[in-house]
């Protein structure tokens, strides 16, 4: 008979050990922010990622990563990672969602990992994903993937009961989004440009009264898209996905991964099926956490920790020598 530990996902138990991870990658990384160089700023953080991971007592496997198995030394979907003691577990994880805002020393980077059990989060393959995002506290289907902007901006505006110049929305700042950018202007709402960093422009949502963001929406990375319904599953708020494929090899890649139906939209629940744990910690400063600070010989970083079966949301401030 295997040990309970063994079988059963322990996320009480997991969370400071997903808080380390992503603390570890965001201190590689820090060294090189406004240095220029995205790849080693990338790289720094998946050597640290992997390293801690490496550390914790799960069976785990890299569901949502940074590329196939023959671009390693990233961490590649489908790597095992961890002791191999513990519970069978899938991570989907972002050593670095910001590699040009390192680079740039620009705000919002961060390191995001997710953990869950074995089969909770959707295998995404490498395309782009249509995305839509609004916070906690709004009747299902407020809003709908097949509304359009306007009428997204007008239903959220009547759920909480103002005019559409008073919804923000965020989107990334991308040629494609250019008729999404026109359309929404002419609905009167503010939008937030991002130039990088979806996971965090979704996140937004969820602490409306604290980032000013009332709801996400445009494409971006379908891998992303898992991290941050991750994040919406333990803070609370609805999320909407569908996949976008540009050619076959993408659907090919859709294929391979388990996927038939090309169409389907995706509800948060769907994309994240079970309770997870979440973690990210600042790189640069940030509307959602503080970024890392050097104070002498130290360095000081803020790391969000969630889950979601108690949809606890804890903010560590982590303190440690600068090696």
């Amino acid at each position: 008979m295997s040990d309970a530990s063994e079988d059963i996902f322990l996320d009480r138990m997991l969370s400071l050990g997903l808080a380390r991870v992503s603390e570890a990658a965001a201190i590689a990384s820090a060294k090189l922010i406004g240095h220029g160089d995205e790849k080693a700023a990338d790289q720094a953080a998946v050597n640290a990622m992997r390293e801690q991971l490496n550390m914790l007592d799960i069976k785990g496997v890299v569901v949502i990563g940074e590329g196939e198995r023959d671009e390693a030394p990233m961490l590649y979907i489908g790597e095992e990672v961890g002791n191999g003691n513990g519970p069978a577990v899938d991570i989907a994880l972002d050593p670095l969602e910001g590699t040009t805002l390192t680079a740039k020393d620009m705000p919002n980077a961060l390191t995001v990992i997710a953990m869950g059990p074995r089969g909770s989060m959707l295998h995404a393959p490498d395309v782009y994903m249509e995305k839509l995002a609004i916070g906690p506290g709004f009747p299902v289907d407020t809003v709908t993937m097949e509304m359009t902007p306007t009428e997204r901006v007008e239903a959220l505006a009547k759920a909480k009961g103002c005019t559409p110049s008073d919804i923000t929305c965020c989107v990334l700042e991308r040629p494609r989004h250019e008729a999404l950018v026109k359309e929404l202007r002419a609905t009167g709402c503010a939008i937030r440009l991002i130039t990088d960093g979806d996971v965090a422009g979704v996140i937004h949502c969820a602490e409306a009264e604290k980032t000013g963001i009332d709801m996400y929406m445009g494409s971006g990375g379908a891998p992303e898209g898992v991290l941050a319904a991750s994040a919406l599953k333990c803070m609370g708020g609805q999320f909407y996905g569908k996949l976008l494929f540009r050619n076959d090899d993408e659907i090919g890649r859709a294929r391979r991964a388990g996927i038939e139906d090309l169409d389907r939209v995706y509800t948060r629940d769907e994309l994240v099926t079970k309770d997870v744990i979440f973690a990210a910690t600042g790189v640069t400063n940030g509307s959602i956490v503080s970024g890392i600070r050097k104070d002498g010989e130290y360095l000081e970083m803020e790391t969000i920790l969630m889950r979601s079966k108690t949809g606890s949301v804890r903010r560590l401030f982590y303190r440690t020598k600068d090696v």
